[in-house]
């Protein structure tokens, strides 16, 4: 038997498939899509490889593999086949993406796969110990204070000693070794969602509009058989519950599902109600703010059957889940189902491939799709069904527009309009909540030498650097790239540097000197870095009795604030000006997902 393999390499050259023979202890265990080492070329290292294809024999003379690792599928190999092809990458680059997190390179499988933890115990009883300090025995105030500690926190980790009784670990590894304490090796279930306890509810009765969407989709259910739907529904118009239960219909047929959304780590809200109707037990969630260890356990329940749906961002579509039986694609105009990084695939797409392969329905959900998909159900292509009025019967919010140039030429230099501010003033009077929405971050767009015209550049992306007043740098918001703030022209040597455009930064600053006694929290990439922070602004918000939020576009990924009645956006026009030929689609898109977070206007 004789295997057809994909070497584990970004190098073009490798982008092709090897034949090794199969050995005969192995002929039971390989096959399509198993992930083997193989001795490649002069070197004495073994070569991770993707075995293809199985056949008889080979016209060359052939190496036999050395070990078997884990594997795919064929359908997995198949998908990686035709991504490959239709996005111009490696077989082996596709691959990667349907791997168990944590156990694509060699360096770190053995770290993630170790799900143990030492804890700390006492191997003494306690009065033995009291014993032994009080005939100073144990003499170290250092030593009896981690022995307290552990005392009263049995199992505790060695970092959570270090940190509390400000004590190194030598202290506890001569407690070990004087037989005081004993170290035990432990089992940790690495959930993202163990500290989600939500009070389960049950289904919402639907609408007319929502009940018939749900009927159409459900006849596709029961045939199975795959087609494309466009959910198209106003802001607010119940879109979530004709989800959740179309997959509870699938779940009742024992099949699963897949849920995709374009940030699953914004939109906390939208995972606590999944979890409220179906339990955190049936749930996985994959995202990237999620840790490799956390990741790694979340595929590894997918793969063994644990979770009936899945709930993540664009690379939770190669999930291993088995019996698919709908695939759900939330926001579905978003960009981010676009991978910017190699292999530049489309979320969207591979979806398809996989309902095709499966016969199950896809749903394309938005309250304002991207203009081909609208287009394409528009002719038929995609199944169009419509929710034209929102699920509680509550009116659309008042938009006005107000133009600056009128406000400047009377005056108001600010960045808020006469109109926003008294109606920001009126709503902290009424102790109600304001958004304002500005999607740049920093504090100035771009910096520039009044005397020459010198504009501070990446110099890996030609783009303004914009400045950060907080860590007084200069970044680029495209490659991540730093500077130290100038001070004198570099082409000119003048000092006359000035600053110049708004960012969230400058915005909070001002809002803080018009309303001084107003609450005030930021929303935008460089307040969110640290794990579930962006979930603890949102609750801040919620229950803090915080006046004003202000962010980028995160604070308008489908939330739901009761006491929000205003929404004040900043520069709406900005968005119209960048170099992309939708930049008029992106800002009606991102404009409208504004307008649904108010509840009045």
């Amino acid at each position: 038997m004789v295997a057809e393999v994909i070497i584990n390499s970004t190098v073009k050259k490798l982008n092709r498939v090897f034949d090794y023979n199969i050995p005969t202890h192995l002929e039971d265990f390989i096959t399509i899509g198993s992930r083997v080492l193989v001795p490649f070329g002069k070197s004495e290292r073994l070569e991770e490889a993707y075995v293809t294809k199985i056949k008889d024999r080979s016209e060359f003379e052939i190496k036999d593999i050395a070990k078997i690792k884990n594997e795919l599928s064929e359908e997995q190999i198949e998908l990686a086949k035709w991504m490959a092809k239709k996005y111009f990458s490696n077989v082996s680059d596709c691959i990667k993406l349907m791997l168990t997190p944590g156990t694509k390179t060699k360096n770190t499988e053995k770290r993630i796969n170790d799900k143990k933890i030492n804890k700390v115990y006492l191997l003494k009883k306690y009065e033995e110990i009291e014993f032994d300090i009080a005939n100073k025995k144990i003499k170290s105030e250092k030593q009896i204070k981690v022995l307290e500690f552990v005392n009263q926190n049995q199992g505790v980790t060695v970092p959570e000693i270090e940190m509390v009784t400000q004590c190194s670990r030598a202290i506890v590894n001569t407690l070990v070794k004087n037989g005081y304490l004993e170290l035990k090796e432990e089992k940790i279930d690495r959930n993202p969602l163990i500290n989600k306890n939500i009070e389960k509810n049950s289904k919402l009765k639907l609408n007319q509009e929502q009940q018939k969407a749900v009927n159409e989709v459900k006849q596709v259910i029961e045939i199975e058989k795959y087609e494309k739907f466009l959910l198209y529904g106003v802001t607010g118009s119940g879109k979530t519950e004709v989800y959740l239960q179309l997959i509870d219909e699938v779940i009742t047929k024992q099949k699963t599902a897949i849920v995709l959304v374009p940030e699953i780590s914004l939109t906390p809200q939208m995972l606590d109600r999944f979890i409220a109707r179906f339990g955190k037990e049936k749930i996985a969630v994959l995202h990237s703010k999620l840790s490799v260890g956390e990741r790694h356990d979340e595929w590894e329940r997918i793969n063994r059957g644990e979770a009936q749906i899945v709930i993540g961002a664009r690379s939770a579509i190669f999930a291993p889940l088995h019996n698919i039986g709908i695939i759900i694609i939330d926001e579905e105009h978003d960009s981010s189902y676009k991978s910017e990084s190699n292999p530049r695939y489309d979320a969207k797409e591979v979806a398809f491939k996989i309902a095709i392969n499966l016969k199950c329905p896809v749903i394309l959900g938005s309250a304002t799709p991207d203009i081909s998909t609208y287009y394409d159900a528009k002719i038929g292509k995609i199944k169009l069904l419509e929710l034209t009025k929102r699920a509680n019967s509550s009116s659309l919010p008042k938009v006005e527009i107000i133009d600056l140039k009128q406000e400047l030429a009377s005056g108001n230099r600010s960045m808020l309009s006469y109109k926003l501010y008294e109606m920001m003033k009126a709503n902290l009077k009424n102790k109600m909540q304001t958004i304002l929405f500005l999607n740049r971050r920093g504090f100035s767009t771009f910096i520039m030498c009044r005397d020459c015209g010198f504009t501070a550049k990446c110099k890996n992306c030609n783009i303004s650097l914009t400045y950060h007043r907080q860590v007084n740098k200069l970044k680029c918001h495209y490659c991540g790239h730093e500077e130290n703030v100038i001070t004198v022209c570099p082409e000119c040597g003048s000092k006359k540097i000035r600053y110049f455009g708004t960012g969230t930064q400058k915005l909070e600053e001002e809002i803080n000197k018009i309303f001084p006694e107003a609450k005030t929290i930021r929303m935008d990439v460089d307040t969110v870095t640290r794990k579930n922070s962006h979930e603890e602004i949102l609750n801040k918000f919620k229950n803090e009795n915080i006046d004003i939020l202000i962010g980028t576009q995160m604070v308008v990924k489908g939330h739901h604030f009761p006491k929000v009645t205003l929404v004040g956006v900043i520069a709406a026009d900005s968005s119209l000006n960048i170099d992309d030929y939708r930049a008029s689609e992106r800002t009606f898109q991102i404009l409208t997902q504004v307008a649904r977070t108010s509840r009045k206007r």
